[in-house]
């Protein structure tokens, strides 16, 4: 196991309507092998989360959790005492939103691969059902990791190193929109920084130019833009940043004119490393769209064989239908009586 729990708490948090009650745990948790599985597991949860925001903290406005954390590193402060600093402002940011929220309150200081990390989290809870051996219905509560939606992770290490840096801290959007992802950028004293999205795109619409530029023929195109998204794709399993230069030595495919160059003479808005977006990366191998009822999605290397598109009558022509799909339209066609 490469994760190592040094301090770990929980509080319980239940909000409703204008009532927050924070319930403090009170001391710290004895660190065994539970919680080392327990962290690992939400180590992972939290790093395979798509759509997460980075951010750092901002000196204007004096995060009393940062202060907090920076007193507890440098052992003028406990960690119990930490989470409690940190839990009132908490309470207090809750109290000013009408929306409810209920579960336990995880902070978290643990080192994975030589990296150390503060993990701030609300997990909710999970009703599970299961039979008795005299078949009665019997209710159990649990910890709904897989479901996190409120959840940071300040990379201590890179904020010791880089704090002129404005992404050491990862946060988790949520599906409940900006209010939420405010909530606590607000909780934490933070301003975010890098845009995943915008970056990923740019980093899309750059590899495009190349591509163009260099003149690769269409299954060339298709091949490189595939080493790409499968680049991209385990830089978000893993958590990693994409490197413009590992990049490059993917599909650049001779010295005098690799990509990284290409982008620093095109003087793309394009950061040397930056988190992925990987709905946004997923469009440079796959078209998709929905709407009016109809729903299509296909890999980008059909267009033009299996799948043709006719802009003048708005038309798509696929050839070669999936097996379930005709199966389905051939019964239909047979009930129907045509």
């Amino acid at each position: 196991m490469t994760t190592d729990v040094k301090k770990l708490v929980v509080h319980y948090v239940d909000k409703k309507d204008d009532d927050t009650q924070i319930h403090l745990r009170n001391d710290e948790m004895i660190i065994n092998d539970k919680v080392a599985v327990f962290i690992e597991q939400l180590h992972h949860a939290f790093t395979g989360k798509p759509g997460k925001g980075y951010c750092a903290f901002s000196g204007e406005k004096n995060s009393i959790v940062a202060s907090s954390m920076q007193s507890y590193r440098n052992n003028e402060l406990g960690f119990w005492h930490l989470t409690e600093q940190a839990s009132t402002v908490l309470k207090e940011e809750l109290d000013k939103y009408a929306f409810n929220e209920t579960g336990y309150l995880v902070f978290c200081h643990y080192q994975y691969v030589a990296t150390d990390y503060m993990l701030i989290a609300m997990i909710n809870i999970k009703e599970h059902y299961s039979m008795t051996s005299e078949l009665d219905l019997a209710a159990s509560r649990h910890l709904d990791i897989s479901r996190m939606q409120l959840a940071a992770r300040i990379d201590l290490t890179a904020w010791d190193t880089q704090p002129e840096d404005n992404r050491y801290i990862s946060f988790i959007k949520g599906r409940a929109g900006r209010k939420v992802a405010d909530f606590f950028l607000d909780f934490l004293g933070c301003e975010e920084g890098v845009d995943p999205k915008q970056q990923s795109q740019v980093m899309l619409n750059a590899v495009e130019d190349y591509l163009s530029e260099q003149q690769f023929d269409k299954s060339e195109k298709d091949d490189l833009r595939k080493q790409v998204f499968d680049y991209c794709n385990d830089c978000v399993t893993t958590g990693e940043e994409a490197s413009v230069t590992e990049l490059s030595a993917a599909i650049s495919k001779g010295d005098d004119s690799p990509f990284d160059s290409f982008c620093k003479d095109q003087s793309y808005d394009l950061e040397e490393t930056f988190p992925v977006d990987k709905k946004t990366v997923t469009s440079m191998v796959k078209f998709s769209g929905l709407g009016g009822g109809v729903s299509v999605s296909f890999e980008r290397k059909h267009l033009g064989e299996r799948v043709t598109y006719n802009e003048a009558t708005d038309t798509l022509v696929i050839k070669g239908i999936p097996p379930n799909l005709k199966d389905q339209l051939q019964r239909f066609m047979e009930s129907e009586g045509e």
